[in-house]
């Protein structure tokens, strides 16, 4: 079974190390971690370092640690500009999108999303909801979350692909770069609009005759071009 993980603003420099706050909380109170079982400490941003348990208390655990190691970010990097969902659907959506492997999540109010953001509330809860899973997927880089933006506003890069249910071109056969930045567009429940296909250019692709919806749709394509790069 693999370790758990944790993250902490940064690694610390030392050898032995106290995790309280939220995380140590977590860790002693919740998942009930004791003396002499081991643990993982993250950064968020490729760093990770092994940990034993040496002593335990209530929202704390005084730590053993081994040398740090580090993970270099993958390459191309994925983003996905997720359609603004109503309800679960949006959170479920970046939850699986973080468990797959996406290194970045760009929320998009589409023409056809219905939910709208009058605040940064709903960005703050995608943010939680992203670093919750990639320490349940054990990640030692958590994905970025940019701020909302409308089609206008989005600045695309790189390869950029568009799942769309009337493209001819299959996910599984579009040539991808073997380094920089791949970006995925998916839409919302309604799908994206015609006048949004012509201003974000890009390739549309399908991933096959099914229809998913807007909360599966991009972890399926980014578990099949996580395949195609070698990720998995």
């Amino acid at each position: 079974m693999s370790l758990p993980l944790f993250l902490v603003t940064a690694l610390p420099e030392g050898s032995s190390f106290v995790l309280d706050g939220p995380e140590g909380h977590h860790a002693a109170d919740v998942q009930r971690i004791t003396p002499g079982e081991a643990l993982l400490l993250a950064d968020g941003r490729g760093g990770v370092a092994r940990a034993v348990v040496v002593a335990a208390r209530k929202g704390a655990l005084t730590l053993e640690l081994d040398e740090p190691t580090f993970e270099p970010a993958p390459d191309p990097a994925l983003t996905v500009v997720q359609g603004i969902a109503k309800g679960e659907r949006a959170e479920l959506a970046v939850q699986l999108l973080t468990e797959v492997g996406v290194d970045r999540i760009v929320p998009w109010q589409a023409a056809r999303s219905i939910a709208r953001w009058k605040d940064e509330r709903p960005l703050e809860r995608w943010r939680s909801t992203v670093r919750e899973a990639a320490k349940q997927s054990r990640r030692c880089w958590v994905p970025e979350v940019a701020p909302a933006c409308t089609t206008r506003q989005l600045a695309l890069s790189g390869t950029v692909l568009v799942l769309h249910e009337e493209a001819a071109l299959p996910l599984s056969s579009v040539p991808l770069p073997e380094s920089g930045s791949i970006t995925l567009v998916v839409g919302p429940e309604g799908g994206v609009a015609p006048e949004e296909l012509d201003a974000i250019g890009g390739t549309a692709v399908r991933l096959g005759r099914e229809v998913l919806r807007t909360s599966t749709a991009g972890a399926a394509a980014v578990a099949a071009l996580s395949v195609r790069l070698g990720r998995w």
